[in-house]
């Protein structure tokens, strides 16, 4: 099924309200390789890395990216985290060198979608990073200086304010933290194998149950997209069920995109196949017929 989609070049998205931590310190490194699911030596001044934060179960309990800076690394996050992150990595700090700053009032971000970062008068640091599905940059700053780099955005990008980008993160099949990442899934669960997990770098807080799964092929469910077949409404939270009435998962995320109705669920394994046909059910309409596609929808 193909879709007809609109481009995402040339908007810019502000990210400023994602929680931002730096780590520094002589063990900054070992330290992070021990937490996160991706390898911090790949984090470079001008390369983002995408890592989870999981338990010692291998569900998650952050999602985010990582770059570095001469003295340290510096990571942002969903600011539903602003809570509970730093504490969470700063839990694992025994006898390390390693020190953990909260530094999210102090910078912003922005992301532009496209393979060359935009020219600004303003001091900034360009990082070459996916965040949407299509390469871009993020655009960091001081906090001071956020309107201003915003306004000289304006002149050459579209902003895409929060609706707008839900729209596009659902179509892209992007997960977002709340909706399809929770401390109840499992980052392959997700479809964050590629973008996230290095095998190869070594042990950190999680492994064991990732690389059992690796192993073994298999997951109890998998995120994927649905199409409405009758163009009705789908809504967060939903059920899904099989033709037969047996509850085989839940839509996290829902929207209109162009003239589909679409959403993300978890769909338990053997209703998952691509073409595959169940039914969503709500209070407004007990059957809600859907097929299962393939992500992203704009491909």
């Amino acid at each position: 099924m193909t879709a007809q989609l609109r481009s995402p070049a040339r908007q810019f998205f502000d990210l400023s309200a994602r929680v931002k931590l730096r780590v520094s310190g002589a063990d900054r490194l070992r330290f992070l390789n021990g937490q996160l699911t991706n390898d911090a030596r790949k984090a470079t001044e001008t390369n983002a890395i995408e890592a989870c934060v999981l338990n010692a179960k291998g569900k998650m309990e952050a999602h985010l990216f990582l770059h570095a800076q001469a003295q340290s690394f510096v990571l942002d996050s969903d600011p539903a985290l602003q809570p509970s992150l730093q504490s969470r990595l700063e839990r694992y700090i025994i006898a390390d060198d390693v020190q953990i700053e909260d530094v999210t009032a102090g910078l912003s971000i922005f992301h532009v979608i496209g393979p060359f970062p935009p020219n600004s008068s303003v001091a900034t640091r360009m990082v070459s990073i996916n965040r949407f599905g299509p390469p871009g940059h993020d655009i960091w700053s001081e906090s001071a200086q956020r309107d201003q780099l915003a306004a000289e955005l304006s002149k050459d990008f579209k902003s895409c304010d929060e609706n707008c980008a839900e729209v596009l993160r659902i179509e892209q099949g992007i997960p977002r933290w709340g909706r399809e990442l929770t401390s109840e899934i499992i980052p392959v669960e997700a479809n964050l194998e590629q973008r996230c997990i290095d095998y190869e770098k070594g042990c950190y807080i999680g492994q064991e149950t990732i690389s059992r799964m690796k192993m073994s092929g298999q997951r109890n469910k998998q995120l994927g997209g649905l199409v409405s077949l009758k163009n009705i409404p789908l809504a967060s939270g939903l059920r899904l069920t099989a033709p037969d009435g047996k509850e085989i998962g839940w839509i996290t995320s829902a929207t209109r995109s162009g003239e589909r109705e679409i959403a993300l669920a978890y769909i338990k394994r053997g209703f998952n196949s691509i073409g595959s046909r169940l039914e969503v059910t709500s209070v407004e309409h007990p059957v809600i017929p859907a097929e299962v596609v393939d992500l992203p929808f704009a491909r």
